[in-house]
């Protein structure tokens, strides 16, 4: 079982969730190790007057991208426990 959860443990750092945030102007891609991979800006969104808006968009699509990508780790590894509580 030892093998099983380390072989799905590198299979989820290559396994990607990606979240919208703002209306779909960030979008934020993490793995299933938790880990922010990209983040990506619409130029629409970028207001030199209300940084803070941006701040606050950015901030929410990498929590949820966070929380998704360990939803996903969480989901793979109970596969291969089998509800064990490992």
């Amino acid at each position: 079982m030892q093998e099983q959860m380390a072989r799905t443990q590198a299979e989820l750092e290559e396994k990607t969730v990606e979240v919208s945030a703002g209306g779909g102007k960030v979008k934020v891609i993490a793995n299933g190790a938790g880990e922010v991979i990209s983040i990506k800006i619409d130029k629409a969104i970028v207001d030199p007057n209300d940084v803070e808006f941006l701040e606050e968009v950015i901030l929410s699509g990498v929590k949820q991208a966070i929380e998704q990508g360990k939803a996903l780790a969480q989901s793979e590894m109970l596969k291969v426990t089998g509800g064990l509580g490992l």
